[in-house]
């Protein structure tokens, strides 16, 4: 199964909130979500425990009755095995923005030439960002700082700017006076520090090197970070969240 389209392990932590921040809390925020899908017709995916994925798309959102009507876009055949599995977890895409429900109670509902998948309105929506899609870009020269030895002096302890950041990794401005870096260069341990409560530790992987022009005498610096902990990654998608829900609301000013 694509990594996109697979359901983030929720309960991994072994903490019932772990992922609170990214839970969906107000019904009228989910509806107005669910409707997006339908109206967009977006592929939705239906993951079932023994492996099966059907993809469909939202056909009706039925506030009143608290029902979902689903119907097939491929994989027909699957229906039965999915209305059989006993958890059904949906994966879907709004543009940047992966949202991950629950489903319960599918039925399996025949008409003369079509049929659908029937189930409850989801009581928990998730939000997350997709990788690599929403970047993040502080302002100023202050901000969001990266700390590390570097690679080939380790007596050498580097405290970079981020430019910006997204769940896949982030960009550092290195200065002209500090020694080079190769694209290539695994740093076994940065230290991420977003503010004085936001900070985590990472191993990443150096990806590319860009000038950024003679006014800013150094170089942009493309990470990727490696398999982050559970702790880290919520740490980073809360942080890229509540960032946007902040720049959204500036926006509307």
């Amino acid at each position: 199964m694509f990594q996109d389209t697979r359901p983030a392990e929720l309960d991994a932590s072994g903490a019932s909130d772990a992922w609170a921040p990214f839970r969906v809390t107000h019904a009228p925020e989910r509806l107005g979500l669910l409707r997006q899908l339908r109206d967009g017709s977006v592929p939705i995916m239906l993951n079932a425990p023994n492996g099966v994925v059907l993809t469909t798309s939202l056909w009706a959102v039925d506030s009143a009755q608290e029902r979902l009507n689903f119907s097939a876009l491929d994989g027909e055949h699957l229906l039965n095995a999915v209305v059989e599995a006993n958890e059904v977890v949906a994966v879907a895409y709004l543009e940047s923005v992966k949202l991950q429900f629950d489903l319960q109670g599918l039925v399996l509902v025949r008409g003369t030439n079509t049929c659908a998948l029937q189930t409850r309105l989801p009581q928990d929506i998730y939000r997350f960002q997709r990788r690599n899609a929403y970047r993040v870009r502080p302002q100023g020269r202050s901000g969001p700082v990266a700390r590390f030895g570097h690679p080939s002096m380790p007596e050498m302890q580097l405290s970079l700017r981020i430019l910006d950041v997204s769940i896949g990794g982030c960009a550092l401005w290195l200065p002209s006076d500090v020694p080079a870096l190769q694209a290539g260069t695994r740093i076994g341990e940065m230290r991420i520090e977003f503010d004085s409560d936001t900070r985590f530790v990472a191993g990443v992987v150096l990806q590319h090197v860009s000038a950024l022009g003679q006014a800013e005498h150094g170089v942009r610096l493309g990470c990727e970070w490696q398999k982050l902990p559970g702790a880290s990654e919520r740490t980073l998608q809360r942080w890229i969240d509540q960032t946007q829900k902040r720049s959204r609301m500036l926006s509307l000013r």
